[in-house]
């Protein structure tokens, strides 16, 4: 079957070269139209509860990831040119196309009590315009009087100033993010330069800004590199510029078809499909390294180009063919989650790893028949001394020291399920970016400052209309009760919520006195009820009217409480939620209320949780379909376990490894290994096609068949585990630190699957069949054909 192809794809090398060329122009086309995905939190299925809550608290209540906040520590900001420069950069904010309000300290609204028309009159503390020193600190005085502000604009013990900036939803799920984040922060680092200040800048819309522009910068450059650092490669092992160009020319082919892929399913580039061309790259050298290897050696040992080349197509075919698709097992895998984002990784890179195969199959043999015969300095590496001496010693191992290989295996695995039993699993939403990093060190300074930035909602329902005004003073006080709690603990900023508001209104109420800034008892609402309806002194709303009218959906029925809080990470937010779900059920009588946690803290670990509960079933399903595979590839449960063994020990040291050095299970850690599976299994599946192919040459006799298995499949092995290993390795520079372990350790698996299948695969291979003399020559018949 596989000589006919051979010769068949010779006789229609011209036709299959324009049919690939044809198809890879339309690809193309497609993949110069995929873009860059501005969209966050598609890791939950949008039939989970948590989501459609969280969709129904947006539509009701507005975007609450829109707010981009900047920071500053400052004992001088009262100083006359600071606090003007202070105002300046306000109004220049509010300027920048895309801002909806600028909520900080200039803009702040004190409320009056107007006994003329018994209404509370909202005021700016600070006047307009270029204010004197004098006007300064008598407007100061005002604002510091005001607990409203104290932990929500500023922290009075260390001095810091918050300002916040609401960015137009729309605009943020759009390319216009970038420009106007860059604007806002252009303007704040020039306030920063001119009086000395580091700024510091946060907020849901700065963090998934940045990181969509480094996604789509890493893919550009990783892309690249994988391309050069293959083309090094290949150069170093073949000596032919004409063999590393081909090469070249199938990873780029399939490059391009991944991105085309990605536009004609309607996907777009997040974090993990940016992973995909890399990937691609990396994947498919390996092909080209098989057909490449076995074509110099079949022409070393006929001299016939032609024959080589059906010789190469016939021995390697089907060895390439499985070893793309357990690589694309490992991947598609991901499609059988329930996350969208892993599904469309796992579709798209799935595809095109099988698309590999077709493009090698077509492409190296037609451009093969066309170019010259290889010269000695080409087939130079098949007797590359230093490797021939070490795969002499991996023959002797085998042979003479199966004993201690399977005792130093037994130790290393014991050492590694020990480390597996300290693992844990833990996410945090800034969780791929190194601590050093600037977005990293501005967030820890608002959760030092402000208890953090990350949106957390509480909504309380009525379960009827206008019942917020109805029971007002049950609702507030179960309101209040629950924002106090909330208050208390050291992750969680201050609470806002009509509560909050009441309070500001029942001390302007009361002349402004600071020690009437609490909720209205049930004397106090009748009195204070008349002048609830707040008049603006500037004739339209202020930001302080447009915050508590955002505290109450259009039917009166919903209130929300909301909090900004640290990112405390996938393993205390659970208790941290259920606590205070507990609090609020105390507070509230649930027969009369219900109230709902939500915002983008929920959202992130519903997503977290699903995507590693997805990955850790893709391992299960990617091991299973392998297994299946390879048993239909070899018809021996015998050869199944051989190929298996040296590939899950791989994964358990990876995992030790893990445990003890302290790296968590998180979605970036877990992806690493149904992904190395699928690639290290490939080691496998080269040795065994071999061995079985070569088993009735010598009598099927297991220790020779294994020696000359090692020799004539190890060059290969090594050069591709190389290509592989290194290919990975890139990724350890990347900025994120998702992307950096999935470098690291599966270059670790891969290093490792590498060792064990030239050491231990032999060794179980001359043990399982030691003793028998003879194995079914059917087995042996149906693979070798």
């Amino acid at each position: 079957m596989w000589k006919a192809l051979g010769e068949n794809v010779l006789r229609y090398r011209f036709v299959l070269l324009t049919i690939l060329l044809a198809a890879t122009t339309y690809m193309g086309w497609h993949a110069s139209k995929v873009k860059l995905s501005y969209e966050f939190g598609r890791a939950i299925p949008t039939n989970n509860p948590k989501y459609i809550v969280y969709q129904e608290f947006k539509k009701k209540f507005g975007e609450d990831g829109n707010l981009l906040v900047i920071g500053i520590q400052s004992k001088d900001i009262f100083q006359q040119s600071v606090f003007n420069d202070y105002v300046q950069l306000h109004n220049n904010l509010k300027g920048v196309t895309g801002v909806e309000d600028v909520i900080s300290l200039p803009a702040s609204i004190n409320l009056v009590k107007n006994y003329e028309t018994e209404k509370l009159e909202a005021e700016r503390i600070f006047p307009e315009g270029n204010l004197s020193q004098a006007q300064i600190d008598s407007s100061k005085a005002i604002f510091l009087s005001l607990p409203f502000y104290r932990g929500l604009l500023y922290n009075p013990e260390t001095q810091a100033w918050l300002m916040g900036v609401r960015i137009n939803r729309d605009l943020l799920n759009s390319p216009k993010r970038t420009k106007i984040v860059d604007d806002i922060t252009a303007k704040a680092n020039a306030f920063g330069q001119k009086h000395n200040l580091e700024m510091h800048l946060s907020g849901l819309p700065l963090i998934r800004t940045e990181m969509a522009d480094r996604i789509a910068n890493e893919t550009k450059w990783f892309t690249f590199i994988s391309i050069a650092l293959s083309a090094v490669i290949l150069l170093l092992f073949f000596r032919s510029v004409s063999a590393m160009f081909l090469s070249l020319a199938v990873v780029v082919i399939g490059v391009v078809w991944s991105f085309g892929t990605m536009d004609l399913l309607g996907y777009k580039i997040t974090l993990l499909t940016a992973l995909i061309s890399p990937l691609i790259v990396v994947i498919g050298i390996p092909n080209c390294i098989y057909f490449l290897n076995k074509f110099h050696t079949s022409f070393r040992e006929t001299g016939h180009k032609e024959n080589a080349i059906v010789q190469m197509i016939e021995k390697m075919g089907i060895v390439t063919l499985f070893c793309n698709i357990a690589a694309a097992i490992g991947f598609a895998v991901f499609a059988l989650t329930e996350s969208t984002i892993l599904k469309e990784f796992g579709i798209v890179s799935g595809i095109n790893i099988m698309m590999l195969f077709f493009i090698s199959l077509i492409l190296i043999p037609a451009v093969l028949s066309m170019m010259g015969v290889p010269k000695p300095k080409h087939t130079r590496y098949l007797e590359n001394p230093t490797l021939q001496r070490w795969l002499t010693r991996l023959e002797r191992w085998a042979i003479h020291h199966r004993k201690l290989i399977y005792g130093v295996t037994a130790v290393v695995l014991l050492i590694s399920i020990t480390g597996m039993m300290r693992l844990k699993s833990v996410g945090y939403i800034v969780d791929d970016l190194p601590q050093t990093d600037k977005i990293y060190t501005d967030l820890k300074f608002f959760e030092t400052h402000f208890k953090g930035v990350m949106p957390l909602e509480i909504v309380v329902d009525t379960k009827e209309k206008n019942g917020i005004r109805k029971g007002m003073l049950k609702t507030l006080t179960g309101m209040d009760s629950l924002t106090q709690y909330l208050a208390s603990k050291p992750y969680i900023g201050k609470p806002l919520s009509i509560a909050e508001g009441l309070k500001f209104a029942k001390q302007a109420f009361f002349e402004g006195d600071s020690a009437n800034f609490s909720l209205p008892s049930e004397y106090d609402l009748p009195a204070l009820q008349p002048y609830l309806s707040m008049r603006s002194s500037e004739g339209s709303q202020n930001s302080f009217t447009k915050l508590v009218s955002s505290f109450m959906d259009s039917t009166r029925q919903r209130a929300r409480i909301s909090v900004s809080m640290q990112d405390v990470g996938s393993a205390r937010l659970p208790l941290i939620l259920d606590s205070i779900q507990s609090k609020a059920n105390s507070y509230l009588d649930t027969s009369k209320y219900s109230i709902q946690l939500t915002g983008t803290s929920v959202t992130f670990l519903e997503g977290s949780r699903y995507i590693i509960n997805g990955l850790r079933e893709s391992i299960f399903w990617s091991f299973l379909l392998i297994a299946l595979c390879m048993l239909y590839l070899f018809r021996s449960v015998r050869i199944l376990l051989c190929s298996l063994i040296p590939n899950v020990i791989p994964l358990a040291i990876t995992a030790g490894i893990m445990g003890w050095v302290g790296v968590p299970l998180k979605p970036s850690t877990v992806l690493v290994f149904s992904v190395a599976l699928g690639i290290a299994i490939d080691i496998t599946i080269r040795f065994l096609v071999n061995y079985k192919q070569d088993l009735k040459k010598y009598e099927f006799n297991p220790e020779r068949t294994v020696i000359n298995t090692i020799h004539s499949t190890g060059l290969s092995i090594i050069y591709t585990s190389i290509v592989l290993i290194a290919g990975f390795v890139i990724f350890c520079f990347s900025g994120f630190g998702g992307t950096k372990a999935l470098g690291w350790l599966t270059s670790l698996t891969l290093v490792t699957a590498t060792i064990t299948n030239l050491v231990l695969l032999p060794a179980l291979l001359i043990n399982l069949n030691k003793g028998r003399d003879k194995i079914r020559r059917k087995t042996g018949d149906t693979v070798a054909s």
